[in-house]
């Protein structure tokens, strides 16, 4: 088991002002594998003053030497690739291929991406008699989420410390040991102090106390819509900036013209990445009533191939092999919606909600299809967070638009079609901050937020660095 004692607070491992500890569990196991402080607003209140005293030098340095420590920062963070791996398959349950390839994959690319970005971004242009000038906002607060943990602080602290901002970061309780590897890469990279803290602890708690922080500039957060609500709350007497990724509700929209074999494929894919726990999964799949059978069998035959399997086992199939979800809560949450699915009459096709045979230790959920699913039903409406496909019918495209747009949320969304102008017409339609195409491949420079409940922020790229960053105005004489 690994236990941690210590806070990362201006450049030294400190001792938490709290009294209590917090348990990590291995989502496979059920056992306990780590041990880490619950943190206090006392830790909250040194880590934000730490920030708060680094931030004028690093907000100074050169763009140039922003940008080593960001390469030297990666490159030492490839070293612990392997701990990295290791770490996530027991927080998350990420099956081992799917960490080596997306958790800790993604998290090792974006430092040279925005290396490259800060140095060429102009921070200063002349507009006629003004200098509209880019500066970094100041103390970041960000508060991640347990999905995919390391990849989600890293979208937030690697624009943030390009921009010259600094951090006070507070990751998910759930899953907290990958952050505390990135925390010893930082150390042993030698950011300068106060620059990036770590403090982990409850939402209530610690996410609280960042979130109404006076000295906190920005808080940037990703999680449910309810946790963003509170966060919102806490920020508002401040009227600091606020950055929320929040959840969805997508719709995969398959026109008429579609091939059934390849919307099965992506379909099922689509909806079950990382076992559901994904903001973006396309969980509605919206299927034209005059061929609906022909994707429905597709569908359930592709799904059908679907497994559960241990995390750590060498299965390198990204596709067709699930791991557990994330917590014993979290599951027990999925379950409650599968039930209410078949409570509120949909047609349970595929799954449900016991335990999966040959798993009786072990977050799991059996891979899950509903047919016969209305727009009005719960599990057409709310976010699940789990492996449940949703089966919806259409009547034409403008029907298959006002469904897709017809829930709180507008994250993401997909069409697929053998007619890819017909398709860019229905994906400019849909409510959502990104549409894929026929299963194009997810493109980390894009920006990626949320319209309506979803947020109001953009992560990634250009768009995520400028997140971090005031505008101001210089007026020159004439």
């Amino acid at each position: 088991m690994k236990a941690y004692e210590n806070f990362y607070i201006n450049g030294e491992w400190v001792r938490s002002e709290g009294t209590g500890t917090m348990d990590v569990i291995d989502s496979a196991t059920e056992e306990v594998i780590g041990r880490v402080p619950e943190g206090s607003a006392a830790d909250v209140d040194a880590a934000v003053a730490a920030a708060k005293a680094a931030f004028e030098t690093w907000s100074q340095t050169p763009v140039d030497v922003r940008a080593k420590y960001l390469r030297d920062i990666g490159a030492a963070l490839a070293g612990r690739y392997d701990d990295i791996v290791d770490v996530i398959t027991s927080e998350v349950g990420s099956p081992k291929a799917f960490a080596q390839m997306v958790q800790a994959g993604l998290s090792l690319g974006e430092w040279e991406t925005f290396a490259k970005l800060v140095e060429g971004y102009a921070f200063e242009e002349q507009v006629g008699n003004s200098l509209v000038v880019r500066e970094p906002i100041g103390v970041v607060g960000a508060i991640t989420p347990w999905n995919y943990p390391l990849y989600l602080i890293i979208c937030k602290v690697v624009p943030a410390l390009a921009a010259g901002c600094t951090v006070v970061l507070k990751p998910s309780e759930v899953t907290p040991l990958n952050a505390y590897i990135l925390a010893e890469v930082l150390d042993e990279v030698g950011l300068p102090k106060g620059v990036f803290n770590l403090v982990v602890g409850t939402g209530p708690e610690v996410g609280a106390a960042i979130s109404g922080h006076p000295d906190v500039d920005m808080v940037s957060f990703t999680g449910s819509g309810r946790a963003g609500a509170e966060v919102t709350k806490a920020a508002a007497p401040t009227a600091k900036r606020v950055g929320l990724e929040l959840g969805g509700k997508s719709a995969n929209v398959v026109l008429d013209d579609a091939d059934p074999t390849a919307v099965a494929m992506g379909a099922v894919f689509g909806c079950y990445i990382n076992s559901g726990q994904t903001c973006s999964a396309l969980t509605r799949l919206l299927v034209p009533e005059s061929r609906k059978q022909e994707y429905i069998d597709a569908v359930l035959e592709e799904a059908s191939k679907v497994g559960l399997v241990d995390p750590k086992a060498d299965e390198p199939d990204l596709f067709h092999n699930l791991g557990p979800l994330s917590s014993k809560a979290h599951q027990e949450r999925v379950r409650s919606y599968i039930q209410k699915g078949i409570d509120e009459g949909a047609t349970l096709a595929l799954g449900g909600p016991e335990q999966p045979e040959g798993f009786e230790k072990g977050f799991y959920v059996k891979p899950t299809v509903f047919t016969d699913v209305t727009p009005d039903m719960t599990i057409a409406q709310e976010e699940i967070f789990g492996p449940v496909l949703s089966i919806l019918t259409y009547t034409d495209d403008d029907d298959a638009v006002a469904i897709a747009n017809g829930t709180v949320y507008g994250l993401a969304g997909a069409v697929q079609s053998a007619d890819v102008e017909r398709a860019k017409g229905i994906a400019r339609r849909l409510r959502t901050g990104q549409v894929d195409v026929n299963g194009a491949p997810f493109n980390t420079e894009a920006p990626f937020g949320g319209y309506k409940q979803s947020g109001n922020t953009r992560e990634r790229g250009r768009w995520g660095l400028e997140e971090f960053l005031e505008t101001k105005s210089i007026q020159l004489p004439v």
